[in-house]
C-alpha cells in the first residue's frame, strides 16, 4: 500500500495511485475548536497532525518555505492599537501604509486580520512602490524546507507558496480590486512600469531561487477568477508571465500550482494555456458557478484537481440527503482517478460536522481504490 506522499508523487508525475489521497485543509477547523474549547470529545488536547492521522488523512504540509526576503534601505515599521495594524514603509523617496483590522471573531477562529487600506493610494505612491520592489532581495532558506519536508515524512508533500504575479500582485497586494482597475483605467503607463518592473525582478531573481531549490510543488498565485481576472485581462496580463515561468519551472522538474479558491468558470482553458500543473483548494458549486464536470471536461487529466469537496456539503446546512448524492456523483465524475487528489475548498470549516469528514473517509476507503469505478 503507498503512503500519502508516494501517491502525491505518483500523481505529479502523472501516474496512478493505489488510491484517491485524502488530504483536506483541517487547520482552520482544529483552530476554531481549540481556541473556543468546542473540539470532539475524543480530540481534546490532540494536535492536528494526530487528528489528521486518526481520521486517516494526509498532512496538506502547506508551509514548505525556501526562501526569504528583505528590503534595502526601506525602513519597515508597524504599529498596533486595539484593532488595527498599521505598517509603513518608508523610503528615500516617500513613504506608503497599509492597514489590517483586526475581529473578535477571525481572532477566534484563527484567520489572519483584514486588510481594509492598500499601500497604493495616489499616482505619488507608484514611485514609493517601485523604489520598495527594485530593493527587494530574495535569499535562500533551503535548510528549512528540507527539515519541514523531514516533518512531514510519509504523510504528504511539501507546498511552497512562492508569492503571486505581477498583475494579480498588484490588485491583490498593492492597490486593492476597484482601485487597481481606476487606476489601470486612468494611469496605465504607471500601471504597466509597475508591472514590468515585478515581472523582471521575480524573472530575474526569484525564478533561479525557486529553480534551484529541493521543492519541486511550487504554489504562484492565487485566486484568478472569472470577474477580478477574467478572460481579456489574463490573456493580456497573466498568461506571458505565467507561461514563461512555467517553461523555466517545468526544466527543472517543478510542478507549478495554482490556488483555485474562486469562481474559474470562465478562464479554466486560460489555467492550462499559462502552463499550471494543478489547481489546489479547486472550488465549485454550489459555491461558485464553476462545476467539477466541467473542469474534467475542459482539462481531461492534464491538469491536476486537488478539490472536489465544496467545504458547505460538510456542514449541517446542507441536507446529509444532498451529500450523499454529492459524493456519490463525485466519484462518478473522477472515474477512473487520474490526476485528482480529494480536498475541501477552500477549508474545513469550523461548522463542519465530523461525521461527514468521516464519511468522506469511508467512502474513499470502499470506493477510491484505483481504477475508480463511475
Amino acid at each position: 500500500m503507498m503512503t500519502n506522499r508516494e501517491r502525491m508523487l505518483a500523481i505529479m508525475e502523472g501516474k496512478s495511485p493505489d488510491r484517491i489521497p485524502w488530504i483536506p485543509r483541517m487547520l482552520l477547523w482544529w483552530l476554531a475548536h481549540k481556541n473556543a474549547g468546542t473540539l470532539p470529545e475524543k480530540y481534546e488536547g490532540w494536535r492536528l497532525r494526530d487528528i489528521e492521522r486518526d481520521l486517516g488523512m494526509g498532512a496538506a504540509a502547506r508551509d514548505g518555505k525556501i526562501f526569504n526576503t528583505r528590503c534595502k534601505n526601506v525602513d519597515i515599521t508597524v504599529q498596533y492599537d486595539d484593532r488595527n495594524i498599521i505598517t509603513e514603509w518608508v523610503t528615500p523617496i516617500g513613504s506608503v501604509t497599509s492597514r489590517k483590522r483586526r475581529t473578535p471573531e477571525l481572532d477566534a477562529a484563527g484567520i489572519a486580520p483584514l486588510e481594509v487600506e492598500k499601500p497604493l493610494k495616489t499616482p505619488e505612491d507608484y514611485d514609493v512602490v517601485m523604489y520598495i520592489i527594485e530593493n527587494t532581495e530574495y535569499y535562500p532558506c533551503y535548510e528549512e524546507y528540507e527539515s519541514y519536508d523531514a516533518e512531514i515524512g510519509d504523510d504528504g508533500y511539501p507546498l511552497v507558496a512562492t508569492g503571486d504575479g505581477p498583475f494579480h500582485s498588484y490588485l491583490e497586494k498593492w492597490a486593492g480590486y476597484e482601485h487597481g482597475y481606476l487606476d489601470l483605467y486612468d494611469y496605465t503607463d504607471k500601471v504597466e512600469r509597475l508591472l514590468d518592473l515585478i515581472a523582471q525582478k521575480q524573472r530575474e531573481e526569484l525564478w533561479p531561487v525557486i529553480a534551484d531549490s529541493p521543492a519541486r510543488l511550487i504554489l504562484h498565485g492565487a485566486h484568478y477568477d472569472t470577474q477580478i481576472t477574467p478572460p481579456r485581462m489574463f490573456e493580456r496580463y497573466i498568461t506571458p508571465y505565467n507561461k514563461a515561468m512555467s517553461d523555466v519551472m517545468h526544466a527543472n522538474d517543478k510542478v507549478l500550482v495554482h490556488h483555485a479558491d474562486s469562481d474559474s468558470s470562465d478562464i479554466l482553458d486560460h489555467f492550462k494555456d499559462a502552463g499550471y500543473d494543478m489547481v489546489e483548494c479547486f472550488t465549485t458549486a454550489p459555491l461558485v458557478p464553476c462545476t467539477l464536470e466541467m473542469a474534467r471536461e475542459t482539462w481531461g487529466n492534464d491538469m491536476i484537481i486537488w478539490g472536489g469537496i465544496p467545504s458547505i456539503i460538510l456542514e449541517e446546512s446542507y441536507p446529509e440527503e444532498e451529500f450523499e448524492k454529492y459524493m456519490d456523483k463525485l466519484f462518478g465524475i473522477i472515474a477512473p482517478g487520474d490526476a485528482f487528489i480529494m480536498g475541501v475548498a477552500d477549508n474545513v470549516t469550523m461548522p463542519a460536522i465530523l461525521s461527514r469528514i468521516e464519511r468522506v473517509g469511508e467512502l474513499l476507503e470502499q470506493h477510491g481504490k484505483y481504477p475508480v469505478q463511475a
